[in-house]
């Protein structure tokens, strides 16, 4: 792992958490954390399990702390509040890492200076599981070993992918950040269908569950793509074709996600704006 420490981590909830554990396990020492969380169940629960210090505010931070990074795992809603108490670090010459939905490069450059070191991230939940994949984004005064350093805290919780154009961040939201949602609802739908059909509930939904997560892990680990491995499942004249003819149909799968993608990519660009 590239060396990002020591790290200052600010808001420490389920993606914040989920990115501290990995670190860890990683082999990062507890004692090259701080992490900033105000729940004092939280922060006594992250004291209790990783072994970190925890504050409950920026004036809490231990006198003499300088992070390498500093990294704003809060809620977008709550970045204006948070972020001015943290400039002092950032002055100190601290890159930026933030996992923070719709909040650009721009946003932190104007709240810190123009020459921070920014690094802007798209996550997405599966990371809880070691299993997310990242989209990051970097501005011009991000130093190739920052560049590395963000790469390896990302890792940490799954794949990542760089991207040369901050704009395609919101096409990003809409495909990865929400994509997690779009296959639980397959596999709410796939039940309601089996249901329809005449499946128990409890049969219909083990049956959907582990297919949906089984064909995911098939296709992480096959070297076919996504295409063949759909054509590996349909024989001519079958069950399966019968049902791919429905949602492949003109105004079937297709024109559904191109319709929802682009509906919060839209979204993702008002609430940037």
């Amino acid at each position: 792992m590239a060396d990002a420490t020591p790290i200052l981590l600010v808001g420490c909830g389920k993606m914040g958490g989920a990115m501290l554990a990995g670190w860890l396990d990683q082999g990062i020492e507890p004692s090259a954390v701080v992490a900033v969380e105000p729940s004092d169940t939280l922060a006594a629960e992250l004291r209790s399990c990783h072994g970190i210090t925890v504050a409950s505010g920026a004036v809490d931070i231990p006198g003499g702390f300088v992070p390498s990074t500093v990294i704003f795992a809060v809620k977008p809603q709550m970045m204006d509040d948070a972020v001015p108490d943290y400039a002092g670090f950032v002055e100190s010459g601290a890159l930026v890492l933030s996992i923070a939905a719709g909040k650009t490069i721009g946003y932190f450059e104007d709240h810190f200076c123009a020459s921070s070191a920014v690094v802007r991230t798209m996550p997405n939940t599966p990371a809880a599981v070691g299993r997310g994949i990242t989209a990051l984004v970097a501005n011009s005064h991000v130093s190739s070993e920052q560049k590395a350093a963000a790469e390896s805290l990302l890792t940490a919780v799954g794949e990542t992918v760089w991207l040369d154009d901050e704009a395609m961040m919101d096409a990003v939201t809409a495909v990865s950040g929400g994509g997690p949602a779009y296959v639980f609802l397959l596999i709410e739908s796939m039940t309601n269908a089996g249901v329809a059909a005449g499946l128990p509930l409890d049969v219909s939904a083990r049956l959907a569950h582990a297919t949906v997560t089984g064909a995911g892990e098939l296709a992480r680990q096959a070297d076919e793509p996504p295409s063949q491995l759909r054509q590996n499942v349909t024989s001519p004249g079958g069950t399966t074709l019968e049902a791919l003819n429905v949602l492949m149909a003109e105004d079937g799968m297709q024109d559904l996600f191109d319709r929802a993608i682009a509906a919060a990519t839209r979204r993702s660009r008002e609430l940037a704006g």
